[in-house]
């Protein structure tokens, strides 16, 4: 580590640079430092750029002539490239192409209404110009510039919001600073709590005072942070009571949302601000070579499913080492923003969908007006007869008509009994996603479909459902023809079995005081013939295990190393582990099923994981990934089939559960009572 010859300098000036950390900054919109006023204005933004930019974008994700595996901000520690020799990358590094104001424009043009820039990542280099160390872009390239300060001056011409990404835990470079997967060059080793005091917090006491109002601080993978290490930032960052903070501080601090990566939560995330973080390839930092990109058309419509469950979409570009936004990313965020030009009003601003699904393909937003409530349908597809079914609406609708139409001329629309029926044939798509708008009177009244209940949607024999619904009074029924449910199909009992022969559609609705109030809920039952069980012996209590050790990102990586350790335990055991990072774990055996019926067999892991059933009946939860759970139906005959389940774990968190419910007994974890091997 290179301190700067002025960094211990007279009291009396250092109190003078101090003294802008002693300001309070204030984000638009923002009007105290209660959570629910600071959050206002982001709220109301929906969009904003996400840029990892620094010296890692030089090797652009090759290292020695190979193409390394991996993000490319990653590249220090995926190929264990020593701190010395990462370090001269810097003096590669020249981005004289660099022009902040056509980035904030960039951003503009998309659509976007914040932006969020790495000001150190993990390799511990600064894109801004520190006083605590020389590792930074104004002392250590050729460059010789701040470009958070032009930035930061961009942003305020153009009224951008801006906030700061940093590193505070993992840094490769300072002596002390946490490596996730371990450290692998002596220059690294050192107190972290010295690399705290001495690095992290300095820094960002830097970026948080010298770059006018900073709007967020987005802090990441809080390796080894523990609540003591973390409340020593408190003092930091409460002098900024407007500042927006995100999840990843560690030390069990929450923050002001929560940050999902490179996934959008199935319904949100119910009384949290959240903001997915996505990129437009397959890595955050540039790689010269990934030219994975996501289509302009999926880009919008995560964007719309985002804002459709209430969050916001942080959207990345991966600069390269000249300062250029790649031309991928430029062509994709101009065709967003035309689309946002017309649409943007059912985005922005907007709230949740009030319907719990939609009987057409596309989401739904609203906002609240003077009148009552407007929606914002957004129809993925147009249907081939142009009519858009809308089920479960109570309200009265005072006007339809497609958002691209500055006339705002009324579409048809007409009830046929649970459904609003709205006639599009005359509008001409739009690319990505057409919005049609309804005014309605009043707050949104939905009556929204049944809730089908059931162990299984497989069945050798019989079916057993139960129905419910959120709606006072109201009554099921159900078909099983594949017709739409009438007051003359059968009623849902408190639990309904029914014999089949096979395989059906199971249709069920609402009825209030005979009238069909909610779109029909589908749920698809096949019938299955149970695999038959393996004509074993001589097995004994355990599984076979081999342990491995590597940066894995597929399962499928796994059995292609040479295994460490081998045996046989109790179990889905873990800890026989020699790192807490990549590494990975093969299990084999059999599993003793005790009666005929449908199984269903659940994985959760962090990181990537699979089950295999008898060799063909796959279930995946691969890549990495924080804890997340994945399930798979199958109908087994009561004996031993056999089981192998992977897991390989990259970093940070990790954890691998293996359950299963069956006939008779609900979700358990699958004890070493039923696990056998061959040894």
């Amino acid at each position: 580590m290179t301190m700067k010859r002025n960094a211990f300098i007279p009291l009396l000036f250092s109190l003078l640079l101090m003294a802008p950390a002693c300001q309070t900054g204030s984000a638009p919109g923002s009007s105290g430092d209660n959570q629910e006023d600071r959050m206002d204005w982001w709220k109301e933004e929906r969009f904003g750029m996400f840029i990892h930019w620094g010296i890692y974008s030089v090797p652009a994700g090759i290292y020695q002539g190979k193409e390394i595996p991996g993000i490319g901000e990653w590249i220090m520690s995926n190929a264990q490239i020593p701190v010395d020799e990462y370090a001269t990358y810097a003096t590669q590094f020249n981005p004289v192409k660099y022009n902040a104001e056509e980035w904030v424009k960039l951003a503009r043009d998309a659509g976007m209404k914040y932006m969020v820039i790495t000001s150190k990542h993990h390799d511990g280099f600064a894109m801004f110009d520190s006083e605590v160390t020389d590792y930074d872009i104004v002392d250590a390239t050729p460059f010789g510039r701040d470009p958070l300060k032009e930035l930061a001056e961009a942003c305020r011409k153009y009224d951008m919001p801006l906030g700061f990404y940093y590193s505070q835990a993992q840094d490769w470079h300072h002596p002390g600073g946490a490596a996730a997967r371990g450290h692998w060059d002596p220059e690294q080793d050192g107190d972290m709590d010295e690399y705290l005091e001495k690095i992290a917090m300095p820094q960002v006491r830097e970026i948080l005072g010298n770059y006018g109002n900073i709007a967020i601080l987005w802090w990441d993978t809080p390796v080894n942070m523990t609540p003591e290490r973390a409340e020593k930032f408190l003092p930091i960052v409460e002098k900024y009571p407007n500042l927006i903070q995100n999840n990843r501080l560690g030390g069990e601090y929450e923050g002001d949302l929560q940050t999902p990566e490179q996934h959008i939560p199935a319904t949100g995330i119910e009384g949290k601000n959240w903001e997915s973080c996505m990129t437009m390839n397959d890595t955050w930092g540039f790689k010269s070579y990934d030219n994975n990109w996501k289509r302009t058309e999926t880009l919008v419509r995560n964007l719309i499913d985002i804002a459709s469950k209430g969050g916001n979409y942080l959207l990345n570009v991966g600069p390269t080492s000249e300062g250029l936004i790649p031309e991928p990313s430029v062509v994709r965020l101009k065709e967003m923003g035309e689309w946002l030009k017309t649409n943007g009003e059912a985005i922005y601003g907007t709230q949740p969908s009030p319907f719990r699904e939609l009987s057409f393909h596309g989401r739904c937003t609203q906002r609240t007006t003077a009148k009552g409530t407007r929606l914002y349908l957004h129809l993925f597809e147009i249907p081939e007869d142009g009519k858009v079914a809308l089920s479960g609406l109570e309200n009265k609708v005072t006007r339809v008509w497609a958002l691209k139409d500055p006339r705002k001329r009324r579409l048809a629309v007409n009830k046929q009994g649970a459904e609003l029926i709205i006639d599009v044939n005359r509008i001409v798509p739009d690319l990505y996603a057409t919005v049609i708008v309804l005014d309605v009177k009043g707050p949104p009244v939905i009556y929204n479909p049944p809730e089908i209940v059931t162990g299984h949607t497989i069945f050798t024999e019989t079916v057993s459902f139960t129905a419910t619904t959120d709606i006072p009074g109201a009554e099921i029924r159900y078909t099983t023809d594949g017709s739409n449910p009438t007051m003359g199909s059968d009623l849902c009992q408190e639990m309904t079995t029914l014999d089949m022969e096979q395989s059906f559609d199971l249709k069920a609705s609402c009825f209030l005081k005979g009238n069909h109030v909610s779109g029909p809920v589908t749920v698809h039952f096949s019938l299955v013939t149970p695999i038959p069980a393996l004509p074993v012996t001589g097995l004994s209590l355990g599984l076979e295990f081999a342990y491995y050790e590597s940066a894995f990102e597929r399962v499928s990586g796994i059995r292609d190393g040479v295994s460490r350790i081998t045996g046989t335990v109790q179990g889905f055991d873990i800890t026989e582990r020699e790192r807490d990072e990549d590494y990975a774990f093969a299990f084999d055996g059999y599993i003793k099923i005790p009666r005929d019926g449908a199984y269903t067999f659940f994985i959760e892991s962090d990181d990537g994981s699979s089950l295999v059933l008898d060799g063909s009946e796959v279930l995946m939860n691969d890549g990495p990934h924080a804890m997340q759970e994945e399930s798979m139906e199958v109908a087994l005959t009561a004996g031993f089939h056999s089981i192998e389940v992977l897991f390989f774990q990259a970093m940070g968190d990790q954890g691998l559960e293996v359950s299963w419910e069956g006939p008779g007994f609900g979700k358990s974890p699958i004890g070493p009572e039923v696990l056998y091997s061959a040894k």
